[in-house]
């Protein structure tokens, strides 16, 4: 029987849409892995001072890939990520209720997203799933040497100074997941809950358009908060996505501060790294910024400024010490309302705070 998703199609899809690009042959390609290894343990080690926070899970380790590299990587993390929805998905194929065509259609549909995607990411953290077989290949952090070097010729960065700042975002993100003890499992547990409760039922398709014809009447947006997959989702699964939103524009907002914070002077052009990434991140229009909205890119993009505008107020009144009671448990975790309303987020862990310096 087929998967749920053909994730063989999903990858010949995404190589071929990524395509090559002429630096991957570059001589200035052979400076990356060296460079990145050394400046992700540089980066390892100023995020970690400036936080005060230690990685359970030790040394930060670097991984320049090319775009192939990234889709292969990635894949195998959606499979892991997805898995309580495709279990339950090919239990319905099995059955008959959903056609194998379904499967190479949801592979044409992952590898379009992937294939764009790699054309445009330059660091991730891999944090999935670090009990599995192959730990050599889990709790990377990723570079995408093609996409870093394009930007650097295009944009005359300095490559060290720019490896440095990618390095500093990705191992923000690590430190952040292997830092707090209880984040990564945390998370985890809820996308895995939310998708261990989605209904494969079909008619959910047809519920979902009728809710998007409501928000168009409306003239809001139904991509607004997380894509398409909002369209399917029920009240105690939107109610979810709220959490992990809410986690998220916290973790974004928190990586951009801590970054800049930690790489201090050692950066002297991050305010332009800044502006040329914040730019790119909106210079995208036609089929690809209606893309970003099916996809939840969109979504993902505002959580940069939300995060960052909510650790701004949140600092104004009670400065690091307060914003790290955002991280103690996840009932200190500010909601997506919260994270868009930090007077709200202040409001409920305030008594916290004075009970704690009383």
């Amino acid at each position: 029987m087929a998967g749920a998703v053909d994730w063989s199609l999903a990858e010949k899809v995404a190589v071929r849409i990524a395509g090559s690009d002429p630096f991957t042959s570059s001589y200035h390609y052979d400076s990356l892995a060296p460079d990145f290894e050394e400046l992700t343990a540089r980066a390892q080690a100023l995020v970690e001072t400036h936080l005060g926070w230690r990685s359970q899970q030790g040394d930060a380790r670097a991984r320049v890939a090319s775009r192939a590299d990234w889709i292969r990587a990635n894949i195998a993390s959606f499979q892991r990520m997805l898995r309580p929805l495709t279990d339950k998905l090919e239990s319905s194929m099995a059955s008959g209720v959903v056609s194998p065509v379904a499967s190479r259609v949801a592979g044409l549909e992952m590898g379009a997203v992937l294939g764009w995607m790699s054309t445009r990411v330059l660091g991730q953290y891999d944090m999935l799933v670090l009990e599995e077989e192959g730990a050599e290949d889990q709790d990377i952090v990723y570079y995408v040497g093609p996409n870093i070097l394009a930007l650097e010729k295009r944009f005359g960065f300095p490559p060290r100074e720019f490896r440095l700042w990618v390095a500093l975002h990705e191992v923000t993100h690590r430190t952040q997941f292997t830092g707090v003890p209880w984040l990564r499992e945390y998370f985890l547990g809820q996308v895995n809950g939310m998708l261990g409760t989605v209904d494969p039922d079909p008619m959910q398709f047809f519920r979902a358009l009728g809710r998007l014809a409501d928000s168009l009447r409306r003239g809001q947006s139904p991509f607004a908060d997380g894509g398409v997959v909002t369209l399917f989702a029920t009240e105690s699964q939107r109610a979810t996505m709220d959490r992990v939103g809410g986690l998220m524009s916290l973790l974004e907002g928190h990586g951009d501060v801590t970054m800049d914070r930690a790489g201090g002077d050692a950066i002297p052009s991050a305010p332009r790294f800044g502006e040329v990434l914040r730019n790119r991140r909106g210079d995208i229009g036609g089929p690809a910024k209606v893309l970003q909205r099916l996809i939840g890119l969109e979504a993902k993009m505002a959580q940069y400024e939300q995060g960052e505008h909510f650790i701004e107020a949140v600092e104004r009144v009670g400065g690091t010490a307060y914003l790290n009671r955002a991280f103690e448990s996840s009932a200190q975790l500010p909601t997506l309302a919260e994270i868009r309303e930090p007077d709200r987020w202040m409001a409920r862990i305030a008594p916290l705070t004075l009970a704690a310096g009383s």
